[in-house]
């Protein structure tokens, strides 16, 4: 076939083009109807089928997690049953304000039977934390090592909880000997009850939630 024969086919002699040239003509309009229902139709549908399957893995994921929460669920209850016991027990060693004094009386009462002289004895302003109120003392007592270890395992041995912090020891003037002086804060720490009162207000009121 020449050249001159392909520039004389129109649709107007449609019937008379030659074998070869209808089946290209018609395998090139299949392939343009094809790729044109492929962008429009099934593109689309490939698209959204992916967004799909990345939901479902997602969803699978969500239903491990809680699956496996659920599993956990009575660990995790036991769990704050004790946390919650223990935050009662522990509540129980913090002095009420009015039982302060008595503590204070306590410590010091300890440093005398370890045969400690006090020279200071002063309970600093009260420092409130987030749940709690802390109870600075600073101390400073005269002795010896023994005394000292005696009066710090007798503070720790309280009921109520008090504990010593930045202990500093050195030797004293000469006139009291080979004593040595100690000088600590001990600090105790008492329950904010306006706190909780506020912590149980915020909870009568809160609104239910399902």
């Amino acid at each position: 076939m020449r050249m001159s024969d392909l520039r004389n086919l129109t649709l107007d002699n449609l019937g008379t083009w030659p074998l070869p040239i209808k089946v290209l003509t018609v395998l090139l309009l299949c392939a343009g109807v094809l790729g044109l229902g492929y962008w429009r139709l099934t593109q689309p549908k490939i698209e959204e089928l992916k967004q799909v399957e990345a939901r479902e893995i997602a969803l699978k994921e969500e239903l491990v997690s809680k699956q496996q929460k659920a599993a956990n669920l009575e660990v995790l209850r036991q769990q704050l049953a004790d946390i919650r016991q223990t935050m009662v027990e522990m509540r129980q060693k913090l002095p009420t304000e009015t039982e302060v004094p008595d503590l204070l009386q306590d410590v010091s009462q300890t440093g005398l039977a370890a045969g400690l002289e006090f020279e200071i004895f002063k309970p600093a302003p009260e420092q409130p934390q987030e749940f709690y109120i802390e109870l600075p003392i600073q101390v400073r007592v005269t002795g010896n090592y023994h005394q000292f270890g005696t009066f710090i395992s007798g503070v720790a041995g309280l009921e109520r909880i008090v504990t010593a912090h930045d202990v500093k020891i050195r030797p004293a003037a000469a006139d009291k000997g080979d004593k040595l002086i100690m000088e600590t804060t001990a600090k105790t720490y008492r329950y904010d009850e306006g706190e909780e009162a506020a912590a149980d207000n915020a909870q009568a009121t809160a609104p239910a939630t399902k």
